[in-house]
């Protein structure tokens, strides 16, 4: 099967988010669209699965012109899209999800649901899924729900199968399965467009690879291609991706976690029990697949949550604080959505800037501001952080996603830290802000402060990380040293505690 996209344009109202792209694959290959969040691949691949009609342009298969009013059409076509958000029912088995959308049915209009785990069985022993089609979603690992997304593509007879940034939800270890199934669906004749923002499994996987920037095809490149030179297509300029950071200089342990719990509110253990310590000058990763517990951990330490155990910063408790005191007695926190929780969009850039200290000097007394001294607070930061607006003024929610990222650290690491937390700092940011961002965060540990780091991205852990933490189902499995090995982090991110882990150890190379 052949699938083409000529001249794809899509607009919504003023903003092209996809300008004019040609692509091309064929059975056998894996065609990977790679580019930074934004960069217009999941628009481009909802268009070509039907969720979008395009703007202007035109879809072929097999050199006939094709025209999808909806995702059924383009199944019905060959085509089949595992999204990255998985379309699964919880409480379903997994023959009841597969089957959903195209049932068969017995006489007298009776669910025949026999066929269904059949084909399930057949797929899964042809590609090694090792899925039970009677096995409740709920209780599957991620990685193997990502086979169920792609049984029921293949169950459809799918000859084109797009994966939409298939890997931002698994362990290393499901990942490297995932990319084996991978080659197997493309040497037995599927067309693939895998889609990632990720330079080590695109190299990895790739057959034909086309960079987008800001909706356009920026260029082409052979899976062989240096990934320097593949995020230099991304971002326009060259880009260092792994900064070399000098080992930590230690000083004390002023932040402790002690026996944290948070419950929720049917007294779930969200938190189980979590201790740990942060030393002055080093950085301590939270590494973990999303959903373990990272984010209520961070939450409570910064007041949001209720929670039981102790906080302590300083010699001071912080739990039972509200936010503001916990942010009052020198805490630095970066949320993990920006959007939400980080900024007001309607809100000036300077505004922004003095959110957590509007009534502190010089932004204000508390009683009134001084719009001067924003302004002069504002223009210092956007110029110490490298960030791209056209004047502190406009709307922070006109930035772009990376500067945007840069107004929330650039407001959060003030001189008088104590505690620098940074929940997925670098997520839905181009490589070159990363690389930016990430300096600032070695330099903050530099400097002295402690620095707590919760992240989905291994890579970005590695980076950064003097040591890491990893959670799994609301408990700490175990903190390794910084240079841990990818394999043995997988595994941990799994719930597998390697026996050589130890609770705590002090950093390689590290100084006291």
């Amino acid at each position: 099967m052949k699938l083409e996209l000529r001249g794809i344009t899509k607009k919504f109202g003023a903003f092209t988010a996809n300008d004019s792209i040609d692509l091309t694959v064929e059975s056998g290959q894996v065609h990977s669209l790679l580019g930074e969040n934004g960069a217009g691949k999941s628009t481009l691949m909802n268009v070509l699965f039907g969720l979008y009609e395009p703007t202007a342009g035109e879809i072929l298969v097999d050199g006939t012109p094709v025209r999808f009013s909806g995702p059924g059409e383009a199944m019905a076509a060959g085509i089949g899209m595992v999204h990255q958000h998985f379309m699964l029912i919880p409480v379903f088995t997994v023959a009841e999800n597969v089957a959903l959308g195209d049932e068969h049915t017995r006489a007298g209009g009776i669910l025949d649901l026999e066929t269904t785990r059949r084909r399930i069985r057949e797929i899964s022993d042809r590609f090694g899924f090792h899925v039970d089609p009677d096995a409740l979603v709920e209780d599957l690992p991620v990685g193997v729900q990502q086979r169920v997304e792609i049984i029921k593509a293949l169950v459809r007879d799918a000859r084109v199968l797009i994966l939409d940034e298939p890997t931002a939800v698994l362990t290393p270890q499901e990942t490297d399965e995932l990319l084996d199934i991978i080659r197997q669906l493309r040497d037995s004749g599927t067309a693939i467009v895998f889609i990632s923002h990720k330079l080590r499994e695109v190299k990895a996987i790739s057959t034909q690879i086309t960079v987008l920037r800001r909706g356009r095809v920026v260029g082409t490149a052979d899976p062989g291609a240096d990934q320097s030179e593949l995020a230099a297509l991304m971002v326009g300029r060259d880009v260092v991706l792994n900064r070399a950071k000098s080992a930590p200089t230690l000083g004390e342990e002023t932040f402790t976690v002690s026996n944290l719990t948070v419950l929720s509110p049917d007294g779930v253990r969200l938190v189980d029990d979590v201790s740990f310590g942060i030393r002055q000058g080093e950085v301590l990763a939270v590494a973990g697949v999303q959903g373990n517990g990272q984010t209520e951990l961070i939450e409570a330490i910064m007041g949001l949550h209720k929670a039981q155990g102790s906080i302590r910063l300083d010699g001071e408790e912080l739990l039972g604080r509200t936010t503001r005191q916990v942010i009052r007695a020198g805490v630095g926190y970066v949320p993990e959505d920006r959007s939400t929780d980080g900024l007001v969009g309607p809100f000036t850039v300077a505004e922004n800037l003095v959110l957590n200290r509007y009534d502190r000097p010089p932004a204000g007394n508390g009683l009134q501001l001084d719009p001067k001294a924003i302004r002069r607070l504002a223009e210092k930061r956007v110029q110490e952080f490298d960030i791209r607006t056209q004047g502190v003024d406009l709307p922070v929610g006109t930035l772009s996603g990376g500067n945007q990222q840069k107004v929330v650290m650039a407001r959060e690491l003030v001189d008088d830290l104590k505690l620098f937390i940074a929940s997925q700092p670098t997520r839905g940011v181009d490589v070159g802000s990363i690389e930016f961002l990430h300096e600032r965060i070695i330099r903050e540990r530099d400097s002295g402060t402690p620095v707590m780091i919760v992240s989905t991205e291994l890579d970005e852990v590695l980076d950064l990380a003097d040591r890491i933490a990893v959670m799994y189902h609301g408990r700490i499995i175990g903190i390794v040293p910084g240079d841990t090995s990818r394999d043995d982090l997988g595994l941990m991110m799994a719930g597998i505690d390697p026996a050589a882990s130890p609770q705590d150890t002090t950093p390689k190379g590290a100084t006291a």
